[in-house]
């Protein structure tokens, strides 16, 4: 798919249409005697594209370098005005009858948003899942989503200006990039979003299991019952001897199971609360990236982590609306055994209740048969025993049972790691490899006289588990260019993509290319025209080589008397 058209309007009128064209699209800021060409819109472009392939509305109005600032002037006016945002896109530019996806937007929330995808409204759970059925119809699975794939199309924020592979937030893991990258290099992979949730799974199990051996191991707490077993034992012989009636011996023994039963019961409910808070942190966790549920909060101190981490760039909100899908997906996996939990706690709750009304029938029995104080002593020691082997051998079952669980998921695990890293797929791998790199190594060697490859390697995380993990690298392993590393690696890739007939955008958006040498930026130039692929950057016009200081190549020219949007001419 290529860029057609970018129109930005309100109501009828058009603001802005910005057509896009094969080969070197430039985004240029023409002020005169500007320094660093802030605030014309340069940068927004690239943005409202993100915007309408479903990132976040707020990424246009908050300053990137402190996300508590922001442009009022330009949040009010898309709001006021009801500004619409116009995408269209084409299979090919050279054909008018070719296909052709259109995709409309706006800045406003609840009844008055407009969400639109080939002129059909379509809900927020939905945008996504139609977009990849549009652009990649033959991939069917949740993992990698629609943001994941495009990632490396649009560079805008530090993030991916800055790495090459790893495009998305900071907290993405190892699991989610190799997902993503088998599926770029066209790896059929049909495990990889069950391989991400039996990770969560065990991360979930282990969890739990330290918190339960916060304090003792399962063997120290079997020996320790043990022990008690032989205290209440004995508790009981002298007990025995103290030659109670018949009922009354009757009644203390149905007593002591009651407490038993009630330990037993509450220690349950204990387990199904400690389970159901470390679903409910998970699911936190993964909404929020947060233990705290109060959303501002949250930001506000994502936003104090930014000021004083420079390189954080993602706000809370920005990071589930970038994973939206994703983070609905976890939380589908972690939070469906809840009902089951609810009602488990509900019955065992009852059953509490019913044991505690005896429990006070058998007391008030026992006390007005009259007791000894060796009695009252005796039965209180024992009730201390009964408590804590009740609550020891619940310890025992919640640990049996996560250690179960442990090691379910970790079979099913190993069992997709031995067809991941068995010798046909790692064979089949190193062919696509050495096919992307040919592209790889030989555009990086036109546009730096370097060589640059994509490699991969089996690393284990921190619980000791396989993934597969791929970077770039310089072929002469010297240190390179980072931004020429990138732009040889989209190139590349889109490239490699048709010629494997593997769905892809086949535009590529770059921010600040003025930091790229001259002669570079005109090999890219000269490339893309070739390749007819789109490369859309953003640059001030006195950073321009005079070889690419053509209105030719530029799609739209802004400065401070003509910003994108036009609010300064109202």
């Amino acid at each position: 798919m290529y860029l057609k058209t970018l129109t930005i309007s309100a109501g009828s009128k058009v603001i802005r249409e910005i057509t896009f064209r094969k080969g070197i699209n430039l985004i240029v800021d023409s002020s005169e005697g500007q320094i660093t060409g802030n605030s014309v819109g340069k940068t927004t472009v690239l943005k409202l594209i993100d915007f309408c392939f479903g990132a976040s509305k707020k990424n246009i109005w908050e300053d990137p370098e402190s996300k508590k600032e922001v442009y009022k002037l330009v949040k009010d006016h898309l709001e006021s005005n009801e500004i619409i945002v116009f995408l269209c896109l084409t299979d090919n530019l050279d054909n008018p009858d070719a296909r052709e996806i259109t995709i409309e937007r706006n800045f406003l929330s609840r009844n008055k948003i407009i969400r639109r995808i080939n002129d059909e409204d379509v809900i927020e759970d939905e945008f996504e899942p139609k977009l990849t059925e549009l652009i990649f119809p033959d991939h069917t699975a949740e993992k990698p989503s629609f943001r994941q794939i495009i990632s490396h199309n649009i560079r805008y924020k530090d993030l991916s200006i800055n790495n090459t592979l790893r495009t998305l937030d900071r907290y993405t893991s190892d699991a989610e990039y190799e997902t993503l990258h088998l599926f770029l290099l066209g790896i059929e992979f049909d495990n990889g979003n069950r391989k991400q949730e039996l990770l969560q799974k065990i991360k979930q199990e282990t969890t739990f299991k330290g918190r339960l051996e916060k304090l003792q191991t399962r063997s120290a707490f079997e020996a320790a019952i043990s022990l008690i077993e032989e205290e209440i034992k004995q508790l009981d012989i002298k007990k025995s001897n103290l030659n109670l009636n018949e009922n009354l011996e009757a009644e203390l023994n149905e007593l002591n199971g009651v407490k038993y039963q009630i330990t037993r019961v509450a220690s349950e409910i204990n387990r199904l609360n400690i389970r159901r808070e470390i679903i409910i942190e998970n699911q936190n966790q993964l909404s929020k990236d947060q233990f705290n549920v109060d959303v501002d909060q949250l930001e506000l101190i994502y936003e104090q982590a930014t000021n004083k981490i420079g390189s954080i760039q993602k706000t809370f909100e920005e990071l589930v609306e970038y994973h939206n899908k994703m983070i609905k997906e976890k939380v589908r996996f972690i939070t469906n055994e809840l009902p089951e939990l609810k009602s488990s706690l509900s019955s065992y709750e009852s059953q509490l209740s019913s044991l505690r009304l005896k429990e006070r029938e058998l007391t008030n029995s026992i006390s007005k048969s009259g007791s000894f104080e060796e009695l009252e002593l005796l039965i209180s020691e024992l009730n201390e025993k009964h408590n804590k082997r009740g609550r020891y051998q619940n310890t025992i079952t919640q640990l049996l049972e996560v250690e179960e669980n442990i090691k379910k998921f970790s079979e099913e695990l190993n069992d997709i790691d031995e067809e991941l890293f068995s010798d046909d797929f790692e064979n089949s791998l190193k062919v696509q490899l050495n096919k992307f790199n040919i592209h790889f190594s030989t555009i990086s060697d036109f546009l730096y006289d370097e060589k640059y490859a994509l490699k991969y390697d089996i690393i284990r995380n921190r619980r000791g588990q396989k993934l597969c993990k791929f970077s770039a690298f310089n072929t002469n392993f010297s240190s390179g260019k980072k931004q020429g590393e990138i732009s040889c690696f989209d190139i590349a890739y889109t490239v490699f993509a048709d010629e494997e007939n593997i769905p892809c955008l086949h535009f590529l958006l770059n921010d600040k290319k003025e930091l790229m040498h001259d002669n570079q930026l005109m090999k890219i130039a000269e490339l893309v025209n070739k390749l007819d692929i789109q490369f859309v950057a953003s640059i001030l016009k006195d950073k321009l080589p005079d070889e690419l200081n053509n209105p030719e190549y530029f799609i739209v020219e802004l400065s401070e008397e003509d910003k994108l949007f036009r609010i300064e001419g109202k």
